[in-house]
């Protein structure tokens, strides 16, 4: 599902007028093209983000694709993931590791740690990092893939994404790329549309 095209024109517009760099990053990517599947529950987005961890993108399809054929195809209700077998988790692909953080957050949803997508939304961005990331092996870069592609917020800005910061780098230049510090303080001129500001980093031609 694509977002309404009309906050991004406005989020383009403004990069648009920061400075020259990014004028000429944005008309050369062209139209902003961010996706998000709003529809998913914040258990389901994580999980799936946590599958993403660390693998590339065909990797954690299929492992997607494997855990779901174990339900007839379907994403597995809480309940469900929780009476599987560890170990045909683990046949899926997910690491030992991911398989404990994947059971945690789903007894996060059935204990209400884990927001129903209704309750996520009346929750500000922060609020819910610091309430996600108390599930073990869930990070602050993991909240923000769901505040970003599941709770579509406009201002976000993962900082401590590698993909972001070289994008930066090239953008600019650089001889290194800034430090989480620096990329979260140089970001608030991208306010307050810091989510498009990072998609278009992430396709800072390279």
């Amino acid at each position: 599902m694509l977002i309404n095209t009309y906050p991004f024109q406005q989020a383009t517009e403004f990069l648009t007028s920061l400075d020259a760099d990014w004028a000429q990053l944005i008309a050369t990517v062209g139209e902003c093209k961010f996706e998000q599947k709003s529809e998913r529950e914040p258990y389901e987005a994580l999980i799936r983000a946590v599958a993403y961890q660390q693998l590339h993108a065909k990797a954690a399809d299929a492992i997607i694709k494997r855990l779901m054929a174990i339900y007839g195809d379907a994403f597995p209700a809480p309940s469900q993931l929780l009476a599987t077998d560890f170990d045909s988790l683990r046949a899926c692909g997910f690491s030992a590791r991911k398989t404990v953080t994947i059971l945690g957050i789903a007894q996060g949803a059935i204990s209400g740690l884990v927001p129903s997508r209704v309750i996520a939304h009346t929750m500000t961005d922060e609020d819910l990092i610091v309430r996600l990331s108390s599930l073990k092996g869930i990070g602050r870069w993991t909240v923000e893939m769901l505040l970003m592609f599941t709770m579509a917020r406009m201002d976000v800005l993962p900082a401590d994404d590698f993909g972001i910061v070289q994008g930066y780098k090239r953008l600019k230049n650089l001889e290194l790329a800034p430090k989480r510090k620096e990329i979260t303080e140089i970001g608030k001129a991208w306010s307050p549309y810091r989510t498009i500001a990072s998609w278009y980093l992430w396709h800072v031609p390279k």
